[in-house]
């Protein structure tokens, strides 16, 4: 096969792509306290919120702390609310999910993640070349994680698509699509000028047009269109997020048939998803990937253990010994 007609390979990262990076080094750790999935992020953040009087005020009765908690749907519904100091609150809210996910993700420990480096290893070996091309990455995660495995494998910054100018196709960098901003993004000069870009929460009513997320969200939209398969690690498809659903419901539209979406995830968590999104005709489960066959129906690691059945499929197990990474992996 050649490179031309190799598979069109577009990833999606969520919360849990981090997550299983924090559980592969720490098999028997707290999800509690160090978990990084949203509902866990937002049962510590609205605990320490709630001792907050000025927080508290005018809010106390639907900030609780019990059932189903997504913090970053309660910090859109309370600047929905126009509520006195709301601007306040949401800011503190969000002040604090930042402080929770970079106090877990410190610069030690993110130093020894090795799944995300693995993936860019594996589409860089030269068996899965003439197969796969990746042609676009797409996060909806605020920390850096994916950032460093891309310039530590790739060897340049990423290329996050600020402005079309920062976006030439003649570059051939895979873009690093962050559809809700990131932790890192404090300083970046975009057409000569440095700026702050601030992170958009989702479920958000914000609207995603302005400088720089409308150049984001249109390349998105652009490599989706042009994929084969959409790999999605660690994210729910949330329909809070309907934002995302409205994306991936547009690249369909615009093409001339349905791409592959593939669910990096236990197998009752793709059939959810498969159920919740039947208009998209070619969701498939861990179970029904043909490459790699998988035989595990609920993996503790969905993303390591993907990433192991992956590498011996694509590139045989004569040449796993000679990586760096995927050995480790498949160890």
């Amino acid at each position: 096969m050649s490179l031309a007609e190799a598979k069109k390979i577009v990833y999606l990262f969520g919360a849990g792509a981090t997550h299983a990076e924090l559980t592969n080094l720490e098999p028997d750790l707290n999800p509690e306290k160090r978990g990084l999935l949203i509902g866990k992020v937002s049962s510590r953040v609205i605990e320490i919120a709630r001792r907050s009087k000025t927080y508290l005020k005018d809010v106390e009765m639907v900030s609780g702390t019990a059932g189903s908690l997504n913090i970053e749907l309660l910090i859109s519904l309370i600047e929905n609310s126009k509520i006195h100091n709301w601007a306040n609150k949401t800011s503190h809210l969000k002040e604090l999910v930042e402080k929770d996910i970079k106090t877990i993700l410190t610069a030690s420990q993110t130093g020894r993640f090795y799944l995300h480096k693995t993936l860019f290893e594996l589409h860089k070996h030269k068996n899965t070349k003439t197969k796969e091309e990746v042609i676009g990455l797409i996060s909806l995660n605020y920390d850096d994680v994916l950032d460093r495995a891309y310039k530590a494998m790739l060897g340049k910054d990423p290329n996050y698509c600020f402005s079309l100018e920062a976006d030439a196709p003649s570059s051939k960098n895979i873009p690093l699509l962050k559809l809700h901003g990131s932790f890192n993004w404090g300083s970046q000069e975009i057409r000569g000028r440095t700026r702050t870009i601030e992170i958009i929460p989702l479920g958000s009513s914000k609207s995603y047009l302005h400088a720089p997320y409308g150049f984001i969200w249109n390349r998105a939209l652009d490599v989706l269109i042009r994929c084969d398969t959409l790999r999605v690690i660690g994210c729910s498809l949330s329909p809070n997020d309907v934002h995302l659903i409205d994306l991936l419901f547009k690249a369909h539209l615009e093409r001339s048939g349905a791409f592959d979406i593939e669910i990096i995830d236990r197998d009752l968590a793709g059939k959810q998803i498969q159920e919740n999104y039947g208009f998209f005709p070619k969701i498939k489960t861990l179970l029904e990937l043909k490459e790699p066959l998988i035989p595990d129906r609920a993996p503790v690691n969905p993303f390591k253990t993907w990433l192991k059945y992956k590498g011996i499929a694509m590139l045989g197990e004569d040449h796993i010994e000679g990586t760096r990474y995927l050995k480790k992996v498949v160890s």
